[in-house]
């Protein structure tokens, strides 16, 4: 029995490390890049962002955005015309890890370039959707969104599956420091507490549609390509986690409900045994070595 449950655990840490690798990717910020006592970065240590930004529940967060945003029918059409995720279906959110590491964890300089490149990406992105509308990745109504929908869901999926452990004073202070991101990438009318968040949400709501370009980019989520074999049960979890923490409306809108009970009594106890191995794996990487080294030695 002993020898049966080692191996299956070293086959669930296997697993969760060839999930953390697909997901987060090789380019890792440099020692150069990272915070430090002398340039502690836009928040510092002592933020919040830090705590949630630093917890493996980050990953559910980063898939429960990329399905919400999807529902935006110029964001998506801007994914849709632009991106190449169905070539390089991990690009994305391997980009998306760096540039909230590099914000979160990075100096200020690093920090800096990170939203100076993404500003240099969205200004090559327009056109129009199906409809013929007209969209700009550089709309500041447009980064609104994606910036509301990714601090909701890190927030939802660090309570859901993460550490979890934040006051309310400490919530509204984690949307009000992702705030400053959303400012430098050009948002306007950032929230600043979870109740400015949760109405810029509903404002939101009559401008969504489940388009055919969003329907598809969630079955590509769901079943992404050039996933090792170890990787696709934790993968499974992941975007199961992801799609539960989704508002009700959202999960409608894309035509893939979740009962009632399948999310406290399966999907949240395998997502959260998930993350803390994922957490496990994480904790001693040389990175984090590093940046405390500069932090605290």
């Amino acid at each position: 029995m002993t020898v049966l449950s080692e191996a299956i655990g070293a086959l669930q840490r296997a697993g969760g490390e060839a999930l953390r690798h697909r997901i987060a990717g090789d380019e890792e910020l440099r020692v150069t890049e990272l915070a430090s006592r002398e340039d502690p970065g836009l928040f510092g240590p002592a933020s919040i962002a830090w705590r949630i930004h630093g917890d493996p529940a980050m990953f559910v967060g980063g898939v429960r955005s990329l399905l919400l945003q999807a529902l935006h029918p110029l964001a998506m059409a801007g994914v849709d015309q632009h991106s190449d995720y169905r070539e390089d279906p991990w690009g994305r959110l391997n980009r998306t890890g760096r540039f909230v590491a590099a914000t979160t964890f990075g100096s200020t300089p690093a920090a800096t370039a990170s939203i100076d490149a993404v500003q240099r990406i969205h200004a090559r992105v327009h056109g129009h959707d199906s409809k013929g509308r007209p969209y700009s990745a550089s709309d500041p109504h447009l980064l609104r969104w994606v910036h509301v929908v990714e601090v909701d869901s890190f927030l939802a999926a660090f309570r859901r599956y993460g550490d979890g452990r934040l006051t309310d004073a400490e919530k509204d202070r984690y949307v009000g420091e992702m705030a400053e991101v959303g400012r430098r990438l050009g948002a306007r009318c950032v929230p600043a507490n979870r109740r400015e968040l949760q109405a810029a949400l509903d404002e939101f709501r009559p401008e969504l549609e489940a388009t055919p370009a969003a329907r598809q980019s969630v079955r590509f989520l769901a079943a992404p390509p050039g996933l090792p074999l170890l990787a696709r049960p934790p993968y499974a979890v992941i975007f199961a986690a992801g799609l539960a923490s989704l508002p009700p409306y959202a999960q409608w809108m894309l035509r893939i409900p979740i009962p009632p009970l399948v999310e406290p009594l399966a999907v949240r106890p395998a997502a959260t045994v998930l993350t803390r191995s994922l957490g496990w794996l994480m904790s001693g990487t040389h990175r984090t070595e590093q940046l405390e080294s500069r932090l605290y030695r």
